[in-house]
């Protein structure tokens, strides 16, 4: 199978289904309309509520949701085959998680932009709204505290990055206040990233260290300057920061995906990895059975919990006009999806291009992939995810006349900002959701928590006290295993809502139901054989959390059947 034929196929596929299922889902199942005021218009506060124009929201959105996920989810999930992974990811996106990131935007904006989890309180009862409410907290909390540790690993793995993402502030600042003015966005943004490879360039030849004494210290260190930045980023108003800081590198991404099939087109290498990998599934392998970790695993790249946090926490905020969310939601989900199918060619096809193993010798074909893909536990850290991912990207880029030096700094620059934007913008979403927990019967926030300052100083301080448990900002670590399969459960439960919302407005509720229903059982089956593990190694303390996010998770479901068959009778 041919790489180039595959990005063909699928780039069809994306194309129909937004033309043809999302604008019918939109226009029969939601009726966009212009009668809709939006949220950004009624509450517009110049902080969080701040109505923008379609394409700069996309760019905050589509950067929001993607971080590290559909580059990972992949490069870990091809291990059972690139057919499998492809299948979940092209077909996932379509039918899951475009549908769940369009819907839970459409139906938050209908609610005054209220979060997923306030809305599960206002459309189920307020007592499943504060189980959501938790397990929302829960998972933003551990991406707070273990994003953190990441980023400053990622510094210290691509110290030529360090330069362009930290310049990507006053670059962003800058364009922010030029947009503000009325200038041309097109014009300011394209210089804008004209000056950021710039700073990549500089960063190549002057990369930074810190100077430590250790790898752990040096990670400490970074996390403080990480945790001071995003407070301060996270209380800015949107378009001071993050707006236009999220534009840039959305713009830095199209760029690196159009590059990257650039690559695939000159190139077209033939895919060198196995379309079904018998090896994964023999016993004895230690590569975990496929069902249900490939649903968990790659996640970003076809439906994610977190994105629905995103839809409902900053972005529809932001929206101008109700028409957007389909080409934000809908469109930014397909997008992504996208993104995870280049990441797939490039370990698929473009590692079979040539790479040289431990002892320089040159591998090709199915060879260099079984040079990264031989054995589960070489998957176990973020440079083992990544270096397979950079390693083909770069032979891509080769082929189109990019040196292997420029490449894999452009590469790192690109992963590295991606993960900085999921750290903010889930510091912001925190902040919104903690505040509305802690919003009285009038629809006031409590003090001092109706104090941005002071909500985000809480989320900040605890997310770096868990990070510091442990030595080199790992505490939260402790958690991360939890993490994949709270994600997606988030996703489930998210349709759920939706579902209840589509029902009370007597719509077909088939469209959310069916995925709402795989994603529940996949991941409920992943937490509990996680459980079942936690409970045999005796590890306390994720037993125990594993066993009350299952009973909140009960709780959820069995709110949201009495809340069905109530209603039915009505």
């Amino acid at each position: 199978m041919n790489s180039l034929i595959l990005v063909l196929l699928s780039i069809i596929g994306y194309v129909l289904a937004y033309r043809i299922y999302g604008r019918y889902l939109g226009k029969r199942i939601f009726e966009i309309s212009t009668g809709h005021l939006m949220p950004a218009h009624e509450f517009e506060d110049g902080v969080d509520f701040v109505p923008s124009k379609k394409n700069i929201i996309f760019g905050h959105h589509f950067t929001t949701i993607a971080g590290l996920g559909p580059i990972v989810g992949p490069a870990i999930g091809i291990i059972w085959g690139w057919l499998p992974a492809f299948l979940w990811i092209f077909l996932g996106s379509i039918f899951m998680g475009a549908v769940h990131d369009f819907s839970t935007m459409i139906v938050s904006a209908r609610n005054k932009g209220i979060s997923i989890g306030e809305l599960t309180g206002k459309l189920i009862s307020p007592s499943t709204g504060f189980a959501f409410q938790f397990i929302m907290q829960f998972l933003l909390f551990i991406v707070l505290s273990v994003f953190a540790m990441i980023v400053s690993t990622l510094f210290i793995m691509y110290p030529e990055s360090v330069i362009p993402v930290w310049a990507q502030i006053p670059i962003a600042i800058w364009l922010g206040n030029r947009l503000k003015k009325g200038k041309d966005g097109f014009l300011w943004s394209l210089l804008s990233v004209l000056i950021m490879y710039g700073t990549i360039i500089i960063g190549v030849y002057f990369p930074v260290h810190i100077p430590a004494s250790t790898e752990n210290a040096v990670i400490v260190w970074w996390c403080i300057i990480l945790f001071i930045y995003v407070f301060i980023a996270s209380t800015l108003p949107v378009q001071t920061l993050l707006q236009p800081r999220d534009y840039i590198n959305s713009l830095q991404l199209i760029i690196a995906m159009g590059l990257m099939f650039a690559g695939i087109v000159v190139a077209h290498p033939a895919i060198s990895a196995p379309a079904v990998n018998h090896e994964a599934f023999s016993h004895g392998s230690g590569v975990p059975s496929m069902m249900p970790a490939l649903f968990i695993i790659i996640a970003c790249g076809a439906i994610s919990g977190f994105h629905s946090l995103a839809s409902s926490g900053t972005t529809i905020k932001q929206v101008d006009k109700e028409q957007d969310t389909m080409f934000i939601g809908f469109g930014g989900m397909l997008t992504e999806s996208f993104l995870a199918v280049l990441v797939l060619m490039a370990i698929a096809g473009g590692l079979g291009m040539g790479i040289f193993n431990s002892d320089h010798v040159l591998l090709k074909g199915e060879a260099a992939f079984r040079n990264y893909y031989s054995d589960w536990n070489m998957l176990g850290s973020i440079k083992a995810n990544l270096d397979a991912f950079i390693t083909g990207t770069s032979n891509l880029f080769n082929a189109i006349g990019i040196p292997p030096r420029f490449g894999k700094s452009m590469i790192a620059v690109f992963i590295v900002s991606f993960a900085g934007t999921t750290l903010d913008s889930a510091a912001r979403i925190q902040r919104l959701s903690l505040q509305e927990i802690f919003r009285d019967k009038e629809g006031k926030v409590r003090k001092p928590i109706n104090n941005r300052y002071v909500a985000t100083l809480f989320i900040v301080l605890a997310a770096a006290a868990m990070s510091f448990l442990k030595p080199g900002g790992k505490g939260a670590l402790l958690l991360w295993p939890l993490f994949g399969s709270l994600n997606q459960l988030l996703a489930g439960l998210a349709l759920g809502v939706v579902t209840i919302y589509l029902f009370l407005k007597k719509k077909n509720i088939i469209y959310t139901v069916i995925p709402m229903g795989f994603i529940l059982i996949v991941t409920l089956w992943a937490m509990v054989e996680n459980l079942l593990k936690f409970i045999k190694a005796k590890e306390i303390l994720l037993s125990g959390l594993s066993l009350v996010i299952l009973l909140l998770t009960g709780w959820l479901i069995i709110g949201g059947i009495i809340s069905y068959f109530k209603n039915r009778k009505i």
